[in-house]
């Protein structure tokens, strides 16, 4: 068989073939061993409570295939006689493909790790977890410029022009995306300042909701309602912001008018009522009672006091406990709330009689 001497790039047609079967095996036997080994740990992650485990599994799934391909062709490669300049362009490309894949995995490293220290710290130390989603980003960003580095140093480009270059570059470039750069500095400040965290319930002028993300260019919060709310980080630390998570204890200031024709001695007695009202509500904490006005309709009464849990339901049932018992208690002491009125005054035979409406 004259036709498998024939020669190709220094090498005969039996290499190539050769060659091309390695290829084949060993690119079907590291798709095998990928999938057994992931299966095998996957079943080993469930059993165990260790990270590790599903460390390497999630390292493993991130493996492309193509990555494998490459490698398998260039372990046929070396059963080949080829030439320093093919030899070493081949090399490059090997090599620029497994940084490409390292970057893959130091991605997934960096999720990884972010995902699971988010699941633990959340809840016990929000801002901590916003510090460390930014912190992750500049890892990334690390990650893959050392990465585009590494790349295009192995492809023979100049690295040091190439840095200086960008430096210069990197000065118009700045000019025309400001407003980009604006708000990725408003973020940075946003997680180093932390005046809100994730979790956090804010109002922002007339918008209110929960933050759940916050990005290099805007932070989106959930609102009552159920639709997202995305606000640039500039407009955003320019605003005034309420944040409500912040909140130790609530101050809570109401009032409530009785009519006219209620005795001076129960007028008197109302202070009291409401501060023996109030105490009663636990969590509660009684600040002042007073008779504060004069009204159109009705003598007007102005209380104040605290509750000492800041979760809003907690304050609606204390605050509606509290409505209730004074309406219980005016009843027992037939003390009328007041409503709006008018007395009208008519006039028959030079005599004015009120009438009431």
């Amino acid at each position: 068989m004259k036709f498998l001497s024939w020669q190709f790039l220094n090498n005969s047609l039996q290499s190539w073939g050769i060659a091309l079967l390695i290829a084949i095996f060993s690119y079907i036997a590291l798709r095998f061993l990928k999938r057994i080994v992931v299966k095998r740990l996957q079943k080993l992650a469930d059993r165990t409570r260790t990270q590790i485990d599903d460390l390497i599994v999630a390292l493993l799934d991130k493996t492309s295939s193509f990555s494998l391909l490459v490698l398998a062709f260039f372990f046929g490669s070396l059963v080949l006689s080829l030439s320093p300049s093919t030899h070493s362009a081949w090399y490059s490309v090997v090599v620029v493909v497994l940084l490409i894949q390292t970057a893959v995995w130091g991605n997934a490293l960096i999720d990884f790790w972010l995902g699971n220290y988010k699941k633990t710290r959340l809840e016990k130390n929000a801002a901590e977890v916003t510090t460390i989603s930014a912190l992750g980003f500049i890892l990334k960003l690390t990650l893959y410029s050392i990465i585009v580095l590494l790349c295009l140093d192995n492809l023979g480009i100049n690295i040091t022009a190439l840095v200086t270059g960008l430096g210069v570059g990197g000065v118009a470039v700045a000019l025309a995306v400001q407003n980009i750069l604006g708000d990725l500095f408003a973020s940075l400040s946003i997680v180093l300042d932390k005046p809100f965290v994730l979790g956090d319930f804010i109002i922002v002028d007339n918008y209110m909701g929960t933050v759940e993300h916050i990005g290099l260019k805007t932070t989106r919060l959930r609102s009552l309602s159920g639709e997202q709310l995305i606000f640039s980080n500039t407009d955003l630390l320019k605003s005034r912001i309420r944040n409500y998570k912040r909140m130790y204890e609530r101050r809570v200031v109401f009032s409530l008018g009785v009519t006219y024709q209620t005795p001076y001695e129960k007028l008197q007695k109302i202070p009291q009522m409401i501060r023996e009202i109030v105490e009663a509500q636990p969590q509660v904490r009684f600040d002042r009672a007073h008779f504060k006005s004069y009204g159109d309709f009705s003598l007007n009464f102005e209380i104040v006091y605290w509750v000492k849990n800041p979760d809003y339901n907690v304050y609606m049932d204390i605050h509606q406990a509290i409505n209730l018992a004074i309406f219980k208690k005016f009843a027992e002491e037939e003390i009328d709330f007041a409503y709006p009125t008018q007395t009208i005054f008519l006039e028959n035979n030079g005599e004015s009689e009120p009438a009431h409406a």
